[in-house]
């Protein structure tokens, strides 16, 4: 966990290290618990029509490749607005930003209930992709002002379990919506589904504004000695990474440092199996012999899961070996062979879950252990544009992993051909991951 005791720095007295944890604890309890419930909204309005896919296709007389567009397209506005969203989130600060942008992407989603062209679907999803854009990036950016590296993989790891726990809770959730609330007062399942799980995002922002603190400093929960030593913390994690000479300063130097590009090339590859996961996996369940929403809900929540408890064992251990790039690999190859599995499972249900279950431990896994690699060298200076761009490239991701699975399952009748695709991807990843010197990473 985030609050277990890490080796006193140089010139803390014992005392003081001790206030130190006390101070560590206090942040984890005041920031976690709500972030990662906003989070969990983030991701449930992202990935949703999942499930309103079930519905909407027959509703609408849509193909399987407007749905892989429209599922994609939310990534373009996302992409494009990454890097502006985060640079303004240095300049307002966390709690202006993130609470306005959670509002309006709150009411973008929820207007998915209206749609009826394909036209209009590919809008709201790319404006939803542009309000959210700010979002994951900036909390990222946000935790460097709280959490020094060494304790960055286990709060990513708490912090990113909000994904698996939106597919143990949405899943259910959203086959429930599908079959109970469809006919209710005109409106189909997924319409509803759209309303129910939009409105908590806005109400969720309007809180940010009352629940957030911008940094340490605005913090009125800690007293000034905790403020001094966290501070100090911050401070001698900057000198460390000016030490060993791989901080980039400027948004312009992140753009001339090849580490930054090699990371969004491998951002991108865990991307590709996390969304292909996301988007598919309640029809890939559907089409191994389980028709009905709800019990397509249950079967999901299995795979998210296993992936929620093996994201915290993962980050736990990272942090307590000061060991990054065999923890952010070795999920990858995990998400590898759970694919190949699923893909070879022909028709035996349990294997093919089991399969399902491995791809989305590893793919999700990768995601928290990722995170704690550009933030190990990105200055203070150059960390808002630089996450912005790293998360940016591995976003495209989000456009291409729909619509290529849509599109080869439209014209071959199977996703097993797009799945072998985004293996071979999630490979090329995990060896790029171990061209990165481990000096830069492994603290």
């Amino acid at each position: 966990m985030a609050n277990s005791a890490s080796a006193p720095r140089a010139g803390h007295a014992p005392g003081d290290q001790a206030a130190l944890e006390g101070a560590y604890r206090k942040i984890t309890f005041h920031l976690i618990p709500f972030i990662f419930i906003c989070y969990l909204f983030n991701y449930l309005d992202r990935v949703n029509v999942g499930f309103a896919k079930l519905q909407m296709l027959d509703a609408l007389k849509w193909s399987e490749t407007v749905y892989g567009l429209g599922a994609g397209i939310f990534f373009v506005g996302y992409v494009l607005s990454g890097v502006p969203s985060n640079l303004l989130l240095h300049r307002l600060g966390a709690r202006k930003v993130i609470g306005t942008l959670m509002i309006a992407w709150g009411m973008a989603s929820a207007a998915l209930m209206l749609v009826t062209t394909p036209q209009a679907f590919y809008g709201l999803r790319f404006v939803t992709g542009v309000f959210e854009a700010g979002f994951f990036p900036g909390i990222v950016l946000y935790f460097t002002n709280w959490f020094p590296a060494s304790r960055r993989g286990r709060i990513m790891g708490l912090f990113m379990s909000a994904i698996p726990i939106s597919g143990v809770l949405g899943s259910p959730l959203s086959g429930w919506m599908l079959e109970s609330f469809s006919g209710h007062h005109g409106l189909a399942g997924w319409q509803w589904m759209f309303l129910l799980q939009g409105v908590p995002t806005v109400l969720l922002g309007v809180l940010v504004y009352a629940l957030l603190n911008d940094g340490i400093v605005q913090a009125k929960w800690l007293d000034q000695k905790e403020k001094s030593l966290l501070l100090a913390e911050l401070e001698a994690d900057e000198r460390e990474r000016r030490a060993a000479n791989v901080v980039a300063d400027s948004f312009a130097s992140v753009l001339s440092n090849g580490q930054v590009w090699l990371l969004g090339l491998v951002y991108f590859c865990i991307q590709m199996g996390v969304y292909a996961i996301n988007f598919w996996l309640p029809s890939i369940i559907k089409s191994l012999g389980f028709p009905n929403a709800v019990t397509v809900g249950w079967i999901s929540a299995i795979p998210y899961f296993a992936a929620c408890i093996a994201m915290i064992l993962v980050g736990r251990s990272a942090d307590a070996r000061k060991e990054r790039r065999w923890h952010l690999s070795g999920p990858m190859l995990v998400g590898l062979a759970g694919l190949m599995l699923a893909t070879q499972a022909g028709g035996n249900q349990v294997l093919a879950i089991v399969g399902l279950s491995l791809a989305t431990m590893g793919a999700l896994s990768s995601l928290p252990m990722f995170w704690p690699l550009p933030t190990a060298f990105l200055g203070s200076a150059a960390a808002a544009g630089g996450l912005a761009l790293i998360n940016s490239l591995g976003q495209v991701a989000g456009f291409i992993s729909p619509f290529l699975v849509g599109w080869i399952k439209d014209r071959t009748g199977s996703a097993d051909v797009a799945l072998y695709i985004l293996s071979a991807i999630m490979l090329l990843g995990a060896v790029l991951v171990l061209r990165i010197p481990a000096r830069i990473v492994n603290r």
